[in-house]
């Protein structure tokens, strides 16, 4: 399962920067690099359960997800 950030940002993009960096072993730089540049891929190749637990997480922090 891949989960996929189609729109990170916006108001609580320094939120979903932190939520990003702990899901992934990204600094900070290259976290908001990611958010900047979305859609991009978060995480890829993990089990449906760890990639619904990050879309959640994402969702929570303000970030708008895909799961594939």
């Amino acid at each position: 399962m891949t989960t996929t950030s189609s729109d990170l940002g916006g108001e609580k993009k320094i939120q979903v920067i932190k939520e990003v960096r702990a899901l992934t072993s990204l600094g900070l730089k290259e976290a908001k690099d990611l958010v900047d540049s979305a859609p991009k891929p978060v995480l890829e190749k993990v089990s449906k359960a760890d990639a619904d637990k990050a879309k959640a997480s994402l969702e929570a922090a303000g970030a708008t997800v895909e799961v594939k």
